[in-house]
């Protein structure tokens, strides 16, 4: 992958960086996971309950996390197939913002072998009214246990927003269950208890994008104009949406997932309005709305807001609404948060309309900033009651382990990692593997310039070996390219004393593995046999067979054959016979240089012998070299017995 590659991945992972929805003024649902209590015990026993027992030593307050309590968990009197009744209930006291919750069996040592495989769960708010929880999807069954000792952990998405959980163990056939668990999460700071709008509508581009709110958790009524009420959904779960609406931040979700939008065409007052309820009453100093403005496809930040308070739910809104103009900015796309200052006005109850400044609105989070009223004078001398919060029972006499938040532990890492993350990461880890795919080809291919040069400089370079044996010298000269083969020249004579080999250049050591260095070295090192005295021209061989492998002269001419070679008064340095090999690196060639004068010693004098007078008797084989063959020399008669035995490569 070259570096046009590289450069584009590294942009692509600027831009996912650099492109993360803006969350100013929205909480973060990815920090909001600190343990609740269950484990350190924090949320006493008395908050912890159960449908009901399978015995004491198995009551809900043993039904605590990593604890070996009693029997080692919560189990539940009679089974949970097929009716599902049975719960575990942890009462909060506050509300919180639930985003993941543990599970365990029941281990008891190595004693227990009791697990839920699957479990629901419901909430409340108030104690009255109970919900189930349901991913993005539709989906109530969470997948739980396949032991009993460890411990799984479920991200929920979206997270719950609940002062009591209820934890209902399934199973698909009669069997008994355990159950351990943890709550993981914040306390809900936004005091929000519900929101009520209109249902939200589909725009239909190149395909349908649904701007409907769907993990609504309140009623919904499905009339023309629909309206949801008494719930929380998307506009409170902490998700901001992308510049493009089109897109989510979720996974395998459909087109405009992330925003919940309406259309001017349906709302002749040119306004939606919703209305929130708090918790208690507050003072109010700003709401937060993310918004979309990608105006090119007919989104635009709202033109204005006003919003109007009051204090409980059968009070009149007040007369003077607090306004603030936006004006639905063109320029740029982006979506982006705006800021709506409230005054510091305070109510538990807000009525707000967002006045369309284009053909559609979308928002994808809305969140407040405020305080709780402590001063009982502001409920108008006390005339205002609020909403019931504990349901009945003793309300709890001591808030101060439950203010605190978080509790000192670490917030848990993320068992489902966000997809941002996930592809950042993917990203990331695409670019090392890139790196290192080509650190690597570069090393190879360094390694292979050396390994070629290597093999040029003996293929290219004249390198010569010298091979001192008794009476000879070889020479080999590796040089590429064809050459003519010399004509044939008798060696020299046996006998003669040891010729000192040349000096043998660096490198030469390269050539002691060539094949035609071995077949050189068993030709022409045989061991040497030591001088004689001169034989009678008259002498008759030992050996009277027709051909052997004794070496004797033949009868010596009155006058010699041919005339001597002239003495030079300098030898050369490779006077010799050059015979051309085929070896495996190209042509090889290997000669037996001339003597220098003198160096014949005692022996007899060279002569040549002619070819005229050579008689074929055996052929000994054919290879690359030619026909080699085996003769004596032609006397004249059949029965003379051979002066000499030769070996000859006819080409």
């Amino acid at each position: 992958m070259g570096p046009g590659a590289l450069s584009f991945l590294l942009l692509l992972l600027l831009l996912v960086a650099t492109g993360d929805a803006d969350m100013k003024g929205h909480f973060d649902p990815a920090k909001c996971r600190y343990a609740l209590g269950m484990q350190d015990r924090t949320i006493p026993d008395g908050d912890i309950s159960a449908s009901s027992s399978w015995s004491d030593s198995t009551a809900a307050r043993h039904s605590r996390l990593e604890s070996s309590d009693g029997d080692g968990a919560w189990c539940p009197a009679g089974p949970v197939f097929p009716k599902e009744e049975e719960y575990l209930q942890v009462d909060l006291r506050r509300l919180h913002l639930v985003a993941l919750v543990g599970t365990q069996g029941r281990h008891a040592g190595g004693l227990g072998k009791e697990f839920s495989p699957s479990y629901r769960l419901r909430y409340s708010r108030d104690g009255h009214r109970w919900m189930d929880w349901r991913d993005r999807w539709g989906q109530e069954v969470i997948l739980g246990n396949e032991d009993p000792g460890g411990v799984v952990l479920k991200d929920l998405g979206p997270p719950m927003v609940a002062r009591l959980v209820r934890f209902y163990p399934r199973a698909d056939r009669v069997m008994s269950v355990c159950l351990r668990v943890e709550l993981y999460g914040c306390l809900w700071k936004d005091g929000l208890l519900s929101y009520m709008a209109p249902v939200g509508q589909t725009m239909y581009l190149s395909e349908a994008v649904h701007l409907n709110d769907s993990t609504y958790d309140g009623h919904t009524t499905h009339t023309v104009g629909g309206l949801q009420y008494g719930g929380l959904g998307q506009l409170a779960d902490g998700v901001v949406g992308l510049d493009d609406f089109r897109k989510s931040q979720e996974l395998r979700v459909w087109p405009g997932y992330d925003y919940v939008g309406w259309s001017n065409h349906s709302f002749p007052s040119g306004y939606v309005e919703m209305e929130f309820e708090f918790d208690r009453l507050r003072t109010f100093h700003a709401m937060q709305v993310h918004c979309n403005n990608m105006h090119t496809l007919g989104a635009r930040l709202p033109g204005g807001v006003e919003c109007r308070f009051k204090r409980g739910p059968a009070m009149a809104w007040e007369g003077e609404p607090v306004r603030h103009a936006l004006g639905g900015s063109l320029g740029d796309p982006r979506a982006r948060t705006v800021s709506v200052p409230l005054g510091g006005r305070v109510g538990r109850f807000l009525q707000c309309r967002f006045l369309f400044a284009g053909p559609w609105l979308l928002f994808s989070e809305i969140s407040f900033i405020s305080d709780v009223v402590n001063d009982s004078s502001l409920a108008l001398g006390g005339t205002f009651a609020p909403a019931p919060w504990w349901p009945p029972g003793p309300p709890p006499t001591n808030f101060s382990s439950l203010e605190l938040e978080p509790r000192g532990q670490q917030p848990v890492a993320k068992a489902e990692g966000s997809p941002t993350a996930i592809l950042i990461g993917c990203l990331v880890a695409i670019i090392l593997l890139l790196l290192l795919i080509i650190a690597l080809m570069l090393w190879r291919l360094h390694w292979r310039k050396l390994l070629s040069k290597a093999e040029r400089r003996v293929l290219e370079e004249e390198l010569t070996v010298h091979l001192s044996v008794p009476g000879d010298t070889i020479l080999i000269n590796n040089r590429p390219g064809p050459r003519e083969p010399p004509p044939y020249q008798e060696p020299r004579p046996r006998g003669n004393p040891p010729h000192s080999a040349p000096s043998v250049p660096n490198g030469s050591a390269l050539l002691l593995s060539n094949p035609a260095y071995r077949l050189l070295l068993a030709t022409y090192a045989r061991p040497p046999r030591g001088p004689g005295p001169p034989t009678p021209a008259w002498a008759k061989p030992t050996n009277t067979q027709a051909c052997s492998g004794d070496y004797m002269e033949p009868e010596k001419p009155g006058a010699p054959l041919l005339p001597p070679p002239p003495q030079n008064s300098v030898p050369h340095y490779a006077e010799a016979d050059i015979v051309t090999l085929q070896g495996v690196t190209g042509g090889n060639t290997y000669a037996v240089p001339a003597l220098p004068p003198g160096a014949a010693g005692d022996g007899p004098p060279r002569v040549d012998f002619p070819r005229s007078r050579l008689r074929f008797k055996e052929k000994l084989g054919e290879g690359q070299f030619g026909e080699c063959v085996q003769g004596t020399p032609f006397t004249g008669s059949c029965q003379d017995p051979p002066a000499r035995c030769h070996q000859e490569c006819q080409e």
